[in-house]
């Protein structure tokens, strides 16, 4: 598959020859991959296909073993790259909240925007309001995790993540942890998050989700790219038969 956005601008993310293993077996075989900024790419495929291994890589919580991932055109496979401002610059969503459940929701807000971004007190806070407001939760703000639902939790989450002021946003399977009629709470605020502009890559089950808010679905099984396109393409008129047979099975 092509890297590189159409128009030639520089990839919000790219991904060359990515290889990484565990031990013998072998989870991502020379993944190539690239998300334009703006743009929302959702990543499906069955379960070991290296979806989370692959999300996990762009935000170097695992070291793949050889090949390039720039984000906004900087290497940050380098040996000298900075990982900690790497980070800074992305939001990551995990499918279990990670929130800290002996923190109110605003510590588990401000405490990387203090430490990391060396933000006051009062402007932290400041942001911390701001953001649980764009996920309709400001009401909540000194609740313990524990006394939320899991979708409040994972709303809280993306919140902590905004907070940040990432210029993208990487979700890994954010609703597959949740009770289906907390599901549509989340998918709601980040349809809200792709219709501002947000860069995002969105691993996902929700079929439905990537049909309406994804600019690209990529298919992925056995470490590799089968197929990309547009959701209509992929999702409704699939060229693969590993495709076909992934999405006979999630219907």
């Amino acid at each position: 598959m092509t890297t590189g956005g159409s128009d030639g601008q520089v990839p919000a993310i790219e991904v060359r020859d990515l290889h990484k293993s565990f031990g013998e077996l072998e989870v991502l075989k020379g993944f190539d991959f690239h998300v334009n900024e703006g743009e929302v790419v959702c990543v499906v495929g069955p379960s070991g296909s290296g979806k989370s291994t692959l999300l996990r890589c762009v935000n170097r919580l695992e070291e793949p073993n050889s090949g390039q991932i720039l984000i906004e055109g900087d290497d940050i496979t380098d040996i000298d790259a900075d990982v900690d401002a790497l980070r800074s610059r992305i939001g990551m969503v995990f499918q279990s909240f990670n929130l800290f459940p002996h923190l109110s929701v605003l510590r588990n807000l401000t405490i990387a925007q203090r430490r990391v971004r060396h933000r006051s007190k009062g402007e932290a806070r400041e942001v911390a309001r701001q953001n649980l407001e764009r996920v309709g939760l400001l009401d909540k703000i000194d609740a313990s995790p524990s006394h939320l639902s899991g979708g409040q939790q994972q709303r809280v989450a993306i919140a902590r993540a905004l907070s940040m002021d990432p210029d993208m946003m990487l979700f890994d399977e954010p609703t597959s942890a949740l009770d289906p009629e907390l599901v549509g709470e989340v998918l709601a605020v980040m349809r809200d998050l792709a219709e501002e502009g947000m860069t995002m890559m969105v691993v996902t089950h929700e079929m439905g989700f990537a049909q309406e808010v994804g600019d690209r679905v990529v298919f992925m099984d056995d470490g590799a790219v089968v197929e990309e396109g547009p959701p209509e393409q992929v999702l409704s008129d699939p060229q693969h038969e590993r495709t076909r047979r992934f999405l006979k099975m999630v219907r």
